[in-house]
């Protein structure tokens, strides 16, 4: 895997990285945790809407210096890299202000809503000279990488399908967050991103897509099933569903051999390949230190000056988000702060 180009600002190699956090949620919680349990970084400063409750993760985690205002945080000085877990309709012009402020970015999947703001984010950094990601822990997982070296390095032969399903159930209620359209609501973002994005992984981008699923009341999708057809002629099935229970079960076929994955397909805990026609498998288990591997990879990007990572680079991120926008608006999926109009 090559390095992409190095960029014009100063590496950070004698000192920890600087991180402040954008939002005092649940998953910035996980992610200073992670920091903390990482080597290389420290968190900063952390900015919430509600200086209380910025005050209140920062006394609690030990962050020297909480916000009211995410503006506040921007202009810190002190602050190398800004985490943004707000909720998705606002990522995209944060992270553009933080790009312009002359911070890196680490942006929650997904990084927009559209395909059109994802490569706004994008441009921004490389106009800015800054580092930006997406946070998708999954594709930095060891476990993850040591899978997809196998398939790539041809050990089950030819990859021929995959299939994959993630369903985490939610009670409805059209207030909660993955139902509301106007917080950037729906299956396909919040849970389909995780099989979308190891399918793409393992097998390339799809020469065109079928797409079966239903919405609720608010018009959001709640589940859908999504297939496509490779260049190479694989074929990808992958489910989400926001509103039922069941294992998450990822299989790869090849032409000499297949692998199961075990566990959730956004956090694998390991995965047994199958060669020809052998009925025990070769079991692989890896280290799995869940959003630590994440930071640590941001941590080696700033430190080689890196404008993006390899791991997670620009044109997957932007290729996924192209996949799940076709599918959402296959469905009649449209979010209020879509200007153009659905074309399906």
């Amino acid at each position: 895997m090559s390095e992409p180009s190095s960029t014009a600002y100063p590496p950070i190699t004698d000192r920890p990285v600087r991180w402040g956090l954008l939002a005092a949620g649940r998953i910035a919680r996980a992610f200073a945790q992670a920091v903390a349990a990482a080597e290389g970084g420290e968190v900063v400063a952390v900015a919430a809407r509600d200086a209380g409750r910025a005050q209140a993760f920062a006394d609690d985690l030990g962050v020297p210096r909480a916000y009211g205002d995410y503006a506040e945080l921007l202009a810190d000085p002190e602050v190398d890299v800004v985490y943004i877990s707000s909720t998705h309709p606002f990522h995209a012009d944060q992270a553009v202000a933080a790009l312009r402020a002359g911070r890196h970015v680490v942006v929650e999947k997904p990084t927009a809503l559209t395909v059109r703001d994802t490569e706004r984010v994008f441009e921004a950094a490389r106009q800015s000279g800054r580092f930006a990601m997406e946070a998708m822990w999954t594709r930095c997982m060891p476990l993850v990488q040591d899978l997809v070296g196998r398939v790539r390095d041809g050990q089950i032969g030819t990859a021929r399908s995959l299939a994959a399903a993630f369903t985490v159930p939610f009670e409805y209620d059209e207030g909660h967050r993955v139902f509301d359209l106007d917080n950037g609501g729906g299956a396909l973002l919040d849970i389909g991103i995780y099989p979308v994005t190891l399918a793409h992984l393992l097998l390339g981008h799809p020469t065109d897509v079928q797409v079966l699923g239903s919405r609720v009341p608010t018009g959001a999708d709640d589940l859908v099933g999504l297939q496509w057809m490779t260049r190479e002629g694989a074929v990808a099935q992958v489910l989400c569903d926001s509103r039922s229970s069941g294992a998450s079960r990822t299989v790869v076929r090849g032409t000499e051999g297949w692998i199961e994955v075990h566990g959730p397909v956004n956090d694998p805990e390991g995965f047994t390949v199958y060669r020809g026609r052998e009925p025990e498998g070769e079991l692989v288990t890896g280290d799995r230190r869940g959003l630590v591997h994440e930071v640590e990879e941001v941590h080696r990007c700033l430190a080689a000056g890196l404008l993006e990572s390899p791991v997670v680079p620009h044109a997957d991120t932007v290729a996924v988000m192209t996949i799940l926008e076709s599918a959402r608006r296959e469905l009649g999926v449209r979010y209020p702060q879509e200007d153009e109009p659905l074309h399906t």
